[in-house]
Order: structure tokens, then C-alpha cells, then sequence
């Protein structure tokens, strides 16, 4: 199951291969429900361990369509763990400041410590999509963004800090309910942007980016994995799967107490 969904470098993805519902590779959602439980209770162990371990890091990336269920599977995956341990950092259309340097600088310093867990709700994967969609920048600077984020990644990793990157696939038609969830739910309207529209309407657009990006950016050390996101059930189950996976190879341990523990009386 970790590799189910995981890419391999050098072997092209076509998105239309890949169905985004899941069904197909596990049905059962009460099953999957109870598993993605316990698999949480332990990565929150893990996640202490790590914490207290202090010597590695872990980066989890979120990237998707416009209600792809980023915010979901993030609220999901790190409901309980000590918040000590753990940053969300989400980016936006970056500032004039961000502007004024190269596009990886206010991404490095959302990364990881040694000890934490990251995540990052979009990312600098951001600017080899919508700025390519939108044609705010032209080719040639974008095109060489793939192997500086490639360079990036692989400095991360050679410091200490695992790399998971999940592209969650919904359909367009999954899309289309969730919009319309947003528009007739009165607690969700806030949710809504007629931007999204516009954004949808640069589907097929958006698809040949994602493949692009997808293809030039997946490595051995830094693995992009295309997650069927239409049942939220399952996108769920298969994210913890792979990071408790990831977490238990990375096999944090409590460090050595300090020497004759047991002769200490507290008074």
C-alpha cells in the first residue's frame, strides 16, 4: 500500500490514467475509516518521538485543484498531534517583499526544524502552475523552476528532512458538486470565491501543468504521489497510510535519559 500511489521517476503519468475515486482499489469504507483511526493514534506517537528526538524532519506538500480537499486531509491527518510539533504553512499570492527575491525564498523559511513535522498547504510548486497557466511570467523563467525545485528538495533531504508530496486528483464533476456544496450551505459560503470559476474554466490547462509538474519533479528522494481524492474516506486512509509508512521508516527514538536517573529523590 505505501507505493500504491507513489510516481516513479522517469516513467510519464497520464492524469486521465488515474481514476479519482478510489473505489477500485479499496471499498470498504468502514474498514478504512477504523484503520485511518489507529493509524493516526500512531503517528502521534511517532510524531512525539520524532519531537523529542530532535535530529530529523519531515515536509508533507499539498497540492490540488480548487476543492481538491487540501484543508481536509490536512485538518484530518493532524487532529491530535502536539501542536508543538507540527506547522501549517500555507501559500498565497506572495507579497511585494516575497516578490523582490527568488521564488524559493519565502519557502525555505517555512521549512521543517529538526524534530518537526511541516506541511504546506500549496506550495512553491505554485509557480510552475498558476504562473504558467496565467502567463504571469513567460517560459523561460518558469521552465527552470522544475530543476531548482528539484536542487531545493534534494537540499532538504541531504540535511535530514523527508520529503512526501501529495497531489490530491478529484474529476471536474467532483468539483462541480463541491462548488455547488459551498453555494447552498450557508456555513460553507465563505469558502466560495468566483475566482474559483474562473479557475475552472482552466481545467484542461491546469491538468497539462499538473502532468508537467508531476513528471519533471518526482524523485527518488523527494516522491510526489497522486492521491484519488474524490472519496474523502479514502484520500484520508491513503495519506496516513503512506505517512505512518514514511514515519516508521524514519524510526525516531527517544533520546538516552541522563545518567543515574534512579538514584534522584525529589524532596
Amino acid at each position: 500500500m505505501p507505493h500504491t500511489h507513489r510516481l516513479t521517476p522517469n516513467q510519464p503519468l497520464k492524469l486521465d490514467d488515474i481514476d479519482p475515486d478510489g473505489k477500485e482499489i479499496f471499498d470498504d469504507r468502514d474498514r478504512a475509516e477504523a484503520e485511518f483511526e489507529q493509524m493516526r493514534d500512531q503517528i502521534i506517537e511517532l510524531q512525539y518521538r520524532l519531537y523529542a528526538e530532535n535530529k530529523q524532519s519531515l515536509l508533507i506538500v499539498f497540492q490540488a485543484m480548487d476543492a481538491g480537499g487540501k484543508d481536509g486531509a490536512i485538518r484530518h491527518l493532524t487532529k491530535g498531534i502536539n501542536p508543538q510539533g507540527v506547522h501549517v504553512a500555507s501559500f498565497k499570492a506572495p507579497s511585494k517583499e516575497e516578490l523582490a527575491h527568488d521564488f524559493l525564498w519565502r519557502i525555505h523559511q517555512q521549512t521543517p526544524a529538526k524534530g518537526k513535522i511541516g506541511i504546506f498547504n500549496r506550495s512553491h510548486y505554485e509557480d510552475v502552475l498558476i504562473v504558467r497557466v496565467d502567463n504571469l511570467v513567460p517560459e523561460t523563467v518558469w521552465r527552470p523552476r522544475y530543476q531548482h525545485i528539484n536542487n531545493f528538495e534534494r537540499l532538504l533531504h541531504d540535511n535530514g528532512t523527508r520529503i512526501l508530496k501529495f497531489y490530491l486528483h478529484i474529476s471536474k464533476k467532483e468539483q462541480k458538486e463541491r462548488f455547488q456544496s459551498r453555494l447552498d450551505e450557508p456555513h460553507k459560503n465563505w469558502k466560495f470565491a468566483r475566482e474559483d470559476l474562473n479557475k475552472r474554466q482552466q481545467w484542461t490547462d491546469y491538468m497539462v501543468a499538473y502532468e508537467e509538474m508531476l513528471n519533471q519533479c518526482t524523485t527518488d528522494y523527494a516522491p510526489w504521489y497522486v492521491i484519488p481524492a474524490d472519496q474523502k474516506w479514502y484520500r484520508n486512509y491513503a495519506i496516513a497510510k503512506i505517512v505512518l509508512n514514511t514515519l516508521q521508516e524514519m524510526n525516531p527514538q527517544y533520546p538516552p535519559p541522563e545518567d543515574n536517573l534512579d538514584q534522584i529523590v525529589i524532596d
